[in-house]
């Protein structure tokens, strides 16, 4: 194969991909190989170029047993591996190899497998709880007033654990799967965020938290989901009466702002609490992630309610946006297009 040959074939490739010839030196290579594992690659010997063991060793069989091999090649990344299959396979007297990036799946995966344990360890506890007092009312516990209501309240407390988990887990599913589903037909998001607010009322009162509103008496309307939007507002402002503080004010404002892509609708609730650190700030809209996690499940707190705020605003092409200083409070924003 000549040289004008195999630099087309590379170039045609989508994959990254490189040759390396009779000699263990790199004879060609595409531009997304060179993005990949940098400038000035061809002519040098493949093995100071790839470096990890099972991607040469894959090459060596391809060079002296001319048979195709496969092997993984990671590169170390600041927040994760980058990953990618290379597959070695003789051509000629040549060994073409290509590198498939299985970055996201390997995500995925990940993600998956953390879903399921978070899953199963978030039903697991209220489950055992519930099956030892049942074990203790059926025995024991048997002709114990006391014992058997006080017990009776904490199954009941434990079943609406799990019961507000399964809500969100099925909320979740359903508002992923409509991710890519732009809504079609305009609300007044004032309305809807104006009623969930006077739904929460009660408990804000409760929790000895004065709600505070503004921009809500004028109409604005948007391309929305109504129900999605009240989901949003609920969520964030349950949040703001649970970890503000009792005796503080939370503030929710609707109100207009400009951006690069055009004019936004910027829904904010503003709490009063002890704020957060920043450190927690880019991972708490995953799925189980909690500053406190004994104290979020005091409060009934599932771990997905902003979860679920994100992946709404994004089906409505938004965002969610935290801010938030120690000892000074936090402010959650939806920012929604105007148009």
């Amino acid at each position: 194969m000549d040289q004008n040959m195999m630099n087309e074939v590379l170039a045609g490739l989508p994959l990254a991909a490189l040759m390396v010839g009779a000699d263990e030196r790199i004879s060609g290579c595409n531009v997304a190989a060179l993005a990949l594992l940098g400038a000035g690659l061809v002519g040098r010997h493949h093995a100071f170029v790839l470096r990890q063991p099972e991607v040469l060793a894959a090459i060596a069989t391809a060079l002296r047993a001319r048979q195709q091999a496969e092997a993984r090649h990671v590169i170390p990344g600041p927040s994760h591996e980058v990953i990618h299959r290379v597959t070695a396979a003789p051509v000629g007297s040549f060994v073409l190899c290509t590198f498939e990036d299985l970055s996201d799946r390997e995500q995925m995966d990940a993600m998956r497998r953390d879903f399921v344990a978070n899953v199963s360890h978030e039903l697991r506890t209220p489950l055992t709880s519930v099956l030892g007092f049942i074990e203790t009312l059926r025995g024991p516990a048997r002709d114990d007033a006391t014992v058997r209501d006080r017990f009776l309240a904490i199954m009941q407390t434990e079943a609406e654990r799990m019961v507000r988990l399964v809500r969100d887990l099925l909320q979740l599913s359903k508002v992923e799967a409509q991710e890519r589903q732009r809504p079609t037909d305009r609300h007044d998001v004032a309305r809807l965020i104006h009623s969930a607010a006077q739904a929460l009322r009660p408990m804000a009162d409760v929790a000895h938290v004065r709600l505070v509103l503004a921009g809500l008496d004028t109409p604005v309307e948007i391309f929305a989901d109504p129900d999605q939007i009240t989901q949003v507002a609920t969520n964030l402002i349950e949040n703001a009466i649970k970890y503000g503080g009792s005796g503080k004010e939370v503030q929710v404002t609707l109100g207009h702002e400009s951006g690069p892509r055009g004019p936004k609708v910027r829904l904010s609730v503003k709490d009063q609490g002890e704020g957060i650190d920043s450190f927690h700030l880019p991972r708490l809209a995953e799925r189980f992630y909690r500053i406190d996690g004994h104290r979020s499940r005091e409060k009934g707190g599932t771990g997905l309610g902003l979860a679920i705020v994100k992946h709404i605003a994004q089906r409505h092409r938004g965002r969610l946006v935290i801010d938030s200083v120690r000892g000074q409070g936090s402010t959650f924003a939806v920012l929604l297009p105007a148009s």
